[in-house]
């Protein structure tokens, strides 16, 4: 499965953004797609995931503020982010596991910079 992120960028505190999955290959092999993020010094953290049946997962620090989704006619994957914070900062990374065995595949990264 390869995936492609867009829509990082930068915003101010309290300030929204969404990134965009787009996976292609062996999609239909897929299970569950998420992001992960990175900041810098930190150790990659999950952020979201969701199921092919839709179901979801958030990080305790994003409940009530981020949201995962998924359109299948597009083959994507969303994560809208609201209420922006500064420790939002990282690279956000998109993933897939698949397959019987849940091979991860993982996009490259997307910065997200909060900041006023």
């Amino acid at each position: 499965v390869q995936l492609q992120a867009s829509g990082g960028g930068s915003v101010q505190p309290g300030g929204s953004l969404r990134l965009s999955c787009a996976a292609s290959g062996s999609i239909f092999s897929i299970n569950v797609m998420g992001w992960y993020r990175q900041a810098p010094g930190k150790q990659r953290e999950l952020v979201a995931t969701i199921t092919s049946g839709a179901s979801t997962n958030y990080a305790d620090s994003v409940k009530g503020r981020f949201t995962i989704s998924r359109d299948d006619a597009k083959n994507t994957v969303y994560l809208q982010m609201n209420n922006l914070k500064p420790e939002d900062t990282a690279d956000y990374y998109c993933v897939a596991n698949s397959g019987r065995y849940n091979v991860r595949d993982w996009g490259k990264g997307t910065q997200v910079t909060v900041s006023s």
